[in-house]
């Protein structure tokens, strides 16, 4: 469903491509799983897939047809490793309504339900919640969004042990309705996932069949 294909990306004051002939595939109900170490070069794929960043070269088709930066950030949500530096609403609330004034309570509520927040008042500040619960309601702005394509950039890091197993079932269980992408240095923590597991090193993006500490 999503297709990369030699993908290039160097920023703006980079001497040379961070990302070198990068190619992957990702579907319904096979999960990717990216992993490095911090500065390889994960977040900055997960923003070229996401049409926050373009590409000096290669393509990216989604269903067979290739898609343009803007038509990207239209399918893509991404959740990125501090979620409250990009949370704009007071209020819970007012952070999933973003852009979907019509939303109705019962609406945001389902959102909640679906990441685990169950618990949550609408009027809950975004920034007094926890780093764990700070990124599943990151998560329900992008299901709110119909985002078909979700793209986790350190999804555990940070976390308690129970709140990571909270987080990994729920991403788990999210890949069965829609294509997903994590990045992570903590490979370990997905070592029993059915997924498709790529190592990034040296800007290279190498197919593996297991991954160190996984």
């Amino acid at each position: 469903m999503l297709d990369l294909q030699s993908l290039d990306y160097a920023p703006a004051t980079a001497a040379r491509p961070l990302l070198t002939d990068v190619s992957l595939k990702a579907d319904i109900g096979r999960p990717v799983l990216v992993a490095g170490a911090s500065g390889s070069g994960k977040t900055s794929l997960l923003e070229v897939i996401a049409g926050l960043s373009g590409q000096l070269r290669g393509s990216i088709r989604w269903k067979g047809r290739e898609l343009s930066k803007r038509q990207r950030r239209w399918l893509s949500g991404m959740v990125f490793q501090f979620p409250e530096r990009h949370f704009l609403g007071l209020t819970i609330a007012q952070e999933l309504r973003l852009g979907h004034r019509r939303l109705d309570s019962d609406q945001l509520q389902t959102a909640l339900d679906t990441v685990g927040l169950t618990a949550l008042r609408m009027s809950d500040a975004p920034e007094r919640l926890s780093g764990g619960q700070q990124r599943r309601l990151a998560l329900a702005v992008q299901l709110l969004r119909g985002a078909e394509l979700l793209l986790l950039d350190e999804p555990t890091a940070g976390l308690d042990w129970s709140v990571r197993a909270d987080v990994l079932n729920l991403l788990s269980n999210l890949s069965k309705q829609r294509v997903l992408i994590v990045v992570t240095h903590e490979p370990q923590l997905f070592h029993d996932w059915a997924c498709e597991r790529y190592r990034l090193r040296n800007g290279c993006l190498e197919p593996v069949t297991t991954l160190p500490g996984a």
